[in-house]
Protein backbone atom coordinates (compact mmCIF):
# COMPACT_ATOMS: atom_id res chain seq x y z
CA UNK A 1 0.00 0.00 0.00
CA UNK A 2 1.08 3.53 -0.73
CA UNK A 3 1.98 5.90 1.92
CA UNK A 4 -1.43 8.21 2.60
CA UNK A 5 -0.87 11.33 3.48
CA UNK A 6 -2.91 14.57 5.01
CA UNK A 7 -5.19 16.13 2.43
CA UNK A 8 -5.53 19.85 2.50
CA UNK A 9 -8.03 19.73 0.40
CA UNK A 10 -10.18 17.86 3.08
CA UNK A 11 -9.58 19.99 5.70
CA UNK A 12 -10.17 23.39 3.96
CA UNK A 13 -13.18 25.06 5.74
CA UNK A 14 -14.01 22.06 7.98
CA UNK A 15 -15.37 23.00 11.22
CA UNK A 16 -12.60 20.47 13.39
CA UNK A 17 -13.35 20.91 17.55
CA UNK A 18 -9.75 20.58 19.32
CA UNK A 19 -9.28 20.11 22.65
CA UNK A 20 -6.14 20.53 24.34
CA UNK A 21 -5.24 22.84 21.82
CA UNK A 22 -2.96 25.03 24.38
CA UNK A 23 -0.59 21.86 25.03
CA UNK A 24 2.63 20.48 23.29
CA UNK A 25 0.73 18.35 20.50
CA UNK A 26 -2.22 20.16 20.79
CA UNK A 27 -0.46 23.18 19.31
CA UNK A 28 1.13 21.88 16.42
CA UNK A 29 -2.35 20.17 15.66
CA UNK A 30 -3.98 24.05 15.66
CA UNK A 31 -1.04 25.28 13.38
CA UNK A 32 -1.20 22.68 11.38
CA UNK A 33 -4.99 22.53 10.83
CA UNK A 34 -4.90 26.35 10.48
CA UNK A 35 -2.59 26.02 7.33
CA UNK A 36 -4.71 23.53 6.04
CA UNK A 37 -7.74 26.34 5.97
CA UNK A 38 -9.63 24.44 8.80
CA UNK A 39 -12.10 26.34 10.84
CA UNK A 40 -10.69 25.48 14.40
CA UNK A 41 -12.06 25.92 17.41
CA UNK A 42 -9.69 25.18 20.86
CA UNK A 43 -10.74 24.20 23.62
CA UNK A 44 -8.31 23.92 26.83
CA UNK A 45 -7.50 25.20 29.85
CA UNK A 46 -4.27 28.11 29.56
CA UNK A 47 -0.73 26.88 29.25
CA UNK A 48 0.33 26.51 32.82
CA UNK A 49 4.25 27.76 32.17
CA UNK A 50 5.45 31.33 31.00
CA UNK A 51 7.40 28.40 28.52
CA UNK A 52 4.46 27.44 25.77
CA UNK A 53 4.93 26.53 22.55
CA UNK A 54 0.87 28.18 22.23
CA UNK A 55 2.16 31.14 23.95
CA UNK A 56 4.71 31.24 21.00
CA UNK A 57 2.35 30.93 18.19
CA UNK A 58 -0.92 32.12 19.59
CA UNK A 59 -1.14 35.75 18.05
CA UNK A 60 -0.80 34.31 14.80
CA UNK A 61 -2.73 31.07 15.38
CA UNK A 62 -5.92 30.93 12.80
CA UNK A 63 -8.05 29.43 15.50
CA UNK A 64 -11.13 30.38 17.82
CA UNK A 65 -9.81 29.75 21.78
CA UNK A 66 -11.40 28.77 24.17
CA UNK A 67 -10.57 28.46 27.67
CA UNK A 68 -12.93 26.19 29.56
CA UNK A 69 -12.18 23.14 32.01
CA UNK A 70 -13.16 19.64 30.18
CA UNK A 71 -14.37 18.05 33.67
CA UNK A 72 -17.49 21.04 33.36
CA UNK A 73 -19.68 19.31 31.74
CA UNK A 74 -21.72 22.78 31.33
CA UNK A 75 -18.75 24.44 29.90
CA UNK A 76 -17.91 21.76 27.60
CA UNK A 77 -21.38 21.97 26.32
CA UNK A 78 -21.55 25.33 25.76
CA UNK A 79 -18.25 25.51 23.75
CA UNK A 80 -19.58 21.82 21.54
CA UNK A 81 -22.96 23.49 20.53
CA UNK A 82 -21.90 26.73 19.25
CA UNK A 83 -18.67 25.32 17.40
CA UNK A 84 -20.62 22.55 16.33
CA UNK A 85 -17.82 20.60 14.55
CA UNK A 86 -17.65 18.33 11.91
CA UNK A 87 -15.13 16.65 13.21
CA UNK A 88 -13.46 16.98 16.96
CA UNK A 89 -9.64 15.46 17.83
CA UNK A 90 -9.63 15.19 21.49
CA UNK A 91 -6.69 16.00 23.21
CA UNK A 92 -6.71 17.61 26.33
CA UNK A 93 -5.48 15.60 29.38
CA UNK A 94 -3.27 15.10 32.27
CA UNK A 95 -1.19 13.35 30.42
CA UNK A 96 1.91 13.68 32.98
CA UNK A 97 3.00 9.95 34.86
CA UNK A 98 4.74 11.50 37.60
CA UNK A 99 2.19 14.13 37.99
CA UNK A 100 -0.52 11.09 38.14
CA UNK A 101 0.82 10.08 41.68
CA UNK A 102 0.61 13.22 43.43
CA UNK A 103 -2.96 14.27 41.91
CA UNK A 104 -4.67 11.10 41.17
CA UNK A 105 -8.15 12.55 41.54
CA UNK A 106 -7.51 15.21 39.36
CA UNK A 107 -6.47 13.15 36.78
CA UNK A 108 -9.24 10.47 36.61
CA UNK A 109 -11.34 13.47 36.33
CA UNK A 110 -9.66 14.81 33.30
CA UNK A 111 -9.15 11.75 31.34
CA UNK A 112 -12.51 10.18 32.05
CA UNK A 113 -14.90 12.71 33.20
CA UNK A 114 -13.65 15.53 31.00
CA UNK A 115 -13.33 12.42 28.03
CA UNK A 116 -17.32 11.65 29.01
CA UNK A 117 -18.64 15.13 28.88
CA UNK A 118 -17.08 15.52 25.34
CA UNK A 119 -19.47 12.16 24.41
CA UNK A 120 -22.52 13.19 25.98
CA UNK A 121 -22.36 16.67 24.24
CA UNK A 122 -21.06 15.00 21.03
CA UNK A 123 -24.90 13.64 21.13
CA UNK A 124 -26.73 16.38 19.82
CA UNK A 125 -24.49 17.37 17.22
CA UNK A 126 -26.24 17.35 13.52
CA UNK A 127 -23.22 17.85 11.53
CA UNK A 128 -20.57 15.65 13.27
CA UNK A 129 -18.86 12.74 10.76
CA UNK A 130 -15.97 11.23 12.87
CA UNK A 131 -14.71 11.90 16.37
CA UNK A 132 -11.05 10.66 17.13
CA UNK A 133 -10.09 10.67 21.16
CA UNK A 134 -6.27 10.46 21.72
CA UNK A 135 -5.02 8.13 24.55
CA UNK A 136 -1.59 6.49 25.05
CA UNK A 137 0.56 3.75 24.44
CA UNK A 138 0.71 2.79 27.75
CA UNK A 139 -3.10 1.65 27.60
CA UNK A 140 -2.08 -1.64 27.30
CA UNK A 141 -1.25 -4.24 30.24
CA UNK A 142 2.39 -4.13 30.43
CA UNK A 143 4.26 -7.32 31.86
CA UNK A 144 7.43 -6.35 30.04
CA UNK A 145 7.73 -9.50 27.50
CA UNK A 146 9.70 -6.76 25.43
CA UNK A 147 6.53 -7.36 22.78
CA UNK A 148 5.27 -4.56 20.83
CA UNK A 149 1.59 -4.19 21.58
CA UNK A 150 -0.95 -4.64 18.99
CA UNK A 151 -4.67 -3.22 18.95
CA UNK A 152 -5.97 -6.50 20.32
CA UNK A 153 -3.58 -6.92 23.70
CA UNK A 154 -5.41 -6.53 26.55
CA UNK A 155 -5.60 -3.43 28.14
CA UNK A 156 -4.40 -2.25 31.75
CA UNK A 157 -2.06 0.24 33.43
CA UNK A 158 -0.93 0.42 36.82
CA UNK A 159 0.23 4.02 37.50
CA UNK A 160 -3.05 6.59 37.35
CA UNK A 161 -2.00 8.26 34.31
CA UNK A 162 -2.10 4.89 32.26
CA UNK A 163 -4.91 3.17 33.93
CA UNK A 164 -7.26 6.38 33.40
CA UNK A 165 -6.54 6.15 29.59
CA UNK A 166 -7.09 2.15 29.74
CA UNK A 167 -10.82 3.21 31.20
CA UNK A 168 -11.19 6.05 28.88
CA UNK A 169 -10.80 3.48 26.34
CA UNK A 170 -13.28 1.43 27.65
CA UNK A 171 -15.79 4.42 28.31
CA UNK A 172 -15.39 5.46 24.69
CA UNK A 173 -15.89 1.98 23.22
CA UNK A 174 -19.20 1.78 25.35
CA UNK A 175 -20.81 5.26 24.23
CA UNK A 176 -19.78 4.44 20.40
CA UNK A 177 -21.40 1.27 20.92
CA UNK A 178 -24.92 2.29 22.81
CA UNK A 179 -25.15 5.52 22.51
CA UNK A 180 -24.36 6.05 18.87
CA UNK A 181 -25.75 2.51 17.21
CA UNK A 182 -25.65 3.21 13.99
CA UNK A 183 -22.25 4.46 13.96
CA UNK A 184 -22.92 8.29 13.16
CA UNK A 185 -20.54 9.83 14.44
CA UNK A 186 -17.91 7.76 13.86
CA UNK A 187 -15.67 7.29 16.95
CA UNK A 188 -12.68 6.10 17.15
CA UNK A 189 -9.44 5.77 19.55
CA UNK A 190 -5.49 6.56 18.87
CA UNK A 191 -2.56 4.99 20.54
CA UNK A 192 0.14 6.84 20.01
CA UNK A 193 4.02 6.41 20.76
CA UNK A 194 6.10 8.45 22.88
CA UNK A 195 6.26 11.96 21.01
CA UNK A 196 9.31 14.52 21.19
CA UNK A 197 9.85 17.77 19.43
CA UNK A 198 9.92 21.29 19.50
CA UNK A 199 7.84 23.13 21.90
CA UNK A 200 7.35 20.39 24.49
CA UNK A 201 8.33 22.26 27.81
CA UNK A 202 6.46 19.62 29.93
CA UNK A 203 7.62 18.80 33.81
CA UNK A 204 9.26 15.34 33.63
CA UNK A 205 9.54 14.76 30.27
CA UNK A 206 13.20 13.82 28.90
CA UNK A 207 13.72 16.50 26.22
CA UNK A 208 12.58 19.37 28.45
CA UNK A 209 14.59 18.24 30.68
CA UNK A 210 18.06 17.59 28.60
CA UNK A 211 16.37 21.45 27.58
CA UNK A 212 16.18 23.27 30.95
CA UNK A 213 19.64 21.47 32.20
CA UNK A 214 21.15 22.92 29.22
CA UNK A 215 20.13 26.25 29.49
CA UNK A 216 22.03 26.05 32.95
CA UNK A 217 24.89 24.56 31.54
CA UNK A 218 24.20 21.25 33.47
CA UNK A 219 23.86 18.00 32.49
CA UNK A 220 20.17 16.33 32.81
CA UNK A 221 19.54 14.21 35.51
CA UNK A 222 17.39 10.86 34.52
CA UNK A 223 15.35 8.31 36.29
CA UNK A 224 15.88 5.41 34.19
CA UNK A 225 18.04 5.48 31.49
CA UNK A 226 17.29 2.00 30.81
CA UNK A 227 14.08 2.29 30.06
CA UNK A 228 13.23 1.96 25.94
CA UNK A 229 10.55 3.90 24.52
CA UNK A 230 8.57 4.56 21.15
CA UNK A 231 10.07 7.66 20.13
CA UNK A 232 8.21 9.29 17.69
CA UNK A 233 7.82 12.76 16.23
CA UNK A 234 5.15 15.14 17.07
CA UNK A 235 4.43 15.36 13.39
CA UNK A 236 4.03 11.65 13.06
CA UNK A 237 1.39 10.91 15.58
CA UNK A 238 -0.91 14.28 14.40
CA UNK A 239 -0.19 13.11 10.90
CA UNK A 240 -1.63 9.85 12.25
CA UNK A 241 -4.71 11.53 13.92
CA UNK A 242 -5.50 13.26 10.77
CA UNK A 243 -5.29 10.41 8.35
CA UNK A 244 -7.29 8.34 10.47
CA UNK A 245 -10.22 11.29 10.83
CA UNK A 246 -9.99 11.34 6.87
CA UNK A 247 -10.67 7.83 6.52
CA UNK A 248 -13.18 7.79 9.06
CA UNK A 249 -15.48 11.10 7.74
CA UNK A 250 -15.03 9.14 4.90
CA UNK A 251 -17.11 6.44 2.54
CA UNK A 252 -15.39 3.39 4.09
CA UNK A 253 -15.12 4.39 7.79
CA UNK A 254 -17.35 2.17 8.78
CA UNK A 255 -14.95 -0.61 7.80
CA UNK A 256 -11.83 0.64 9.65
CA UNK A 257 -10.62 -0.40 13.10
CA UNK A 258 -11.81 1.60 16.16
CA UNK A 259 -8.48 1.77 17.42
CA UNK A 260 -5.25 2.26 16.23
CA UNK A 261 -1.21 2.69 16.95
CA UNK A 262 0.92 5.26 15.73
CA UNK A 263 4.30 4.78 16.39
CA UNK A 264 7.72 4.38 14.80
CA UNK A 265 8.73 2.04 11.85
CA UNK A 266 9.56 -1.29 12.76
CA UNK A 267 8.22 -0.96 16.34
CA UNK A 268 12.04 0.50 16.83
CA UNK A 269 12.34 1.32 20.37
CA UNK A 270 15.41 3.66 21.98
CA UNK A 271 16.64 4.14 25.19
CA UNK A 272 16.18 6.76 27.82
CA UNK A 273 19.87 7.06 28.17
CA UNK A 274 20.66 6.95 24.35
CA UNK A 275 18.06 9.60 23.83
CA UNK A 276 19.80 11.79 26.45
CA UNK A 277 23.31 11.48 25.40
CA UNK A 278 22.31 12.59 21.78
CA UNK A 279 20.62 15.04 22.50
CA UNK A 280 22.90 16.65 25.25
CA UNK A 281 25.79 16.50 22.68
CA UNK A 282 23.86 18.49 20.21
CA UNK A 283 23.12 21.14 23.00
CA UNK A 284 26.99 21.39 23.26
CA UNK A 285 27.00 19.52 26.83
CA UNK A 286 29.67 17.04 26.86
CA UNK A 287 29.13 15.47 30.63
CA UNK A 288 27.14 12.24 30.35
CA UNK A 289 23.67 12.13 32.00
CA UNK A 290 23.85 11.09 35.49
CA UNK A 291 21.19 8.97 38.09
CA UNK A 292 18.64 10.69 40.26
CA UNK A 293 19.63 10.45 44.48
CA UNK A 294 15.73 10.16 45.02
CA UNK A 295 13.59 7.16 44.76
CA UNK A 296 10.69 7.83 41.94
CA UNK A 297 7.73 5.95 41.36
CA UNK A 298 7.63 2.53 39.05
CA UNK A 299 7.88 2.88 35.79
CA UNK A 300 7.64 0.08 32.81
CA UNK A 301 11.19 -0.43 31.85
CA UNK A 302 10.10 -1.71 28.47
CA UNK A 303 7.42 -0.51 25.95
CA UNK A 304 7.08 -1.07 22.44
CA UNK A 305 4.21 -0.46 19.63
CA UNK A 306 3.32 -2.24 16.62
CA UNK A 307 1.76 0.32 14.05
CA UNK A 308 1.30 -2.19 11.32
CA UNK A 309 -2.58 -2.39 11.50
CA UNK A 310 -2.33 1.50 10.70
CA UNK A 311 -0.17 0.76 7.52
CA UNK A 312 -2.38 -1.79 6.51
CA UNK A 313 -5.88 -0.28 6.72
CA UNK A 314 -4.83 3.63 6.24
CA UNK A 315 -1.60 3.67 4.51
CA UNK A 316 0.03 4.98 7.13
CA UNK A 317 3.70 4.86 8.38
CA UNK A 318 5.96 7.13 10.39
CA UNK A 319 8.20 8.72 8.27
CA UNK A 320 11.37 10.06 9.86
CA UNK A 321 13.86 7.90 11.55
CA UNK A 322 15.19 8.38 15.09
CA UNK A 323 18.24 10.57 13.74
CA UNK A 324 15.95 12.59 11.82
CA UNK A 325 13.57 13.21 14.46
CA UNK A 326 16.01 13.88 17.24
CA UNK A 327 18.22 16.50 14.84
CA UNK A 328 14.20 18.62 14.06
CA UNK A 329 13.89 18.59 17.80
CA UNK A 330 16.77 20.01 18.64
CA UNK A 331 16.89 22.65 15.76
CA UNK A 332 13.60 23.74 17.06
CA UNK A 333 14.96 24.20 20.79
CA UNK A 334 18.60 26.08 18.81
CA UNK A 335 15.97 28.79 16.99
CA UNK A 336 13.95 28.88 20.00
CA UNK A 337 17.09 29.93 21.95
CA UNK A 338 18.19 32.05 19.54
CA UNK A 339 15.12 34.47 19.34
CA UNK A 340 14.16 33.03 15.65
CA UNK A 341 10.48 33.89 14.70
CA UNK A 342 9.43 30.46 15.99
CA UNK A 343 5.56 30.65 14.08
CA UNK A 344 7.74 30.66 10.85
CA UNK A 345 9.98 28.30 11.65
CA UNK A 346 7.60 25.27 13.39
CA UNK A 347 5.50 25.84 10.20
CA UNK A 348 8.76 25.63 7.80
CA UNK A 349 9.24 22.14 9.92
CA UNK A 350 5.49 21.23 9.23
CA UNK A 351 5.98 21.74 5.64
CA UNK A 352 9.42 19.93 5.29
CA UNK A 353 7.74 16.32 7.02
CA UNK A 354 4.58 17.14 4.11
CA UNK A 355 7.77 16.85 1.47
CA UNK A 356 9.18 14.12 3.07
CA UNK A 357 8.51 11.25 0.73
Amino acid sequence: MTHVAVQPEFWKDRRVLLTGHTGFKGAWAALWLGKMGAKVTGLSLPPESEFSLYRSLAERLQIDSRFADIRDPEAMETVVRQSNPEIILHMAAQALVRRSYREPRLTFETNITGTINLLEAMRELPDLKAALIITSDKVYRNIEDGRAFRETDPLGGDDPYSASKAACEIATASYAKSLFPDDTPRIATARAGNVIGGGDFSEDRLIPDIWRAARNGKSVTLRFPGATRPWQHVLESISGYLVYLQALAGDGGTELPKALNFGPQDGETITVGEIARDVQKAFGIERDWSLTDEAPPPEKMQLALDASLAHKTLGWQARWRPSETLSKTVDWYKAYRSNADIYAFTLSQIEEYEAHK
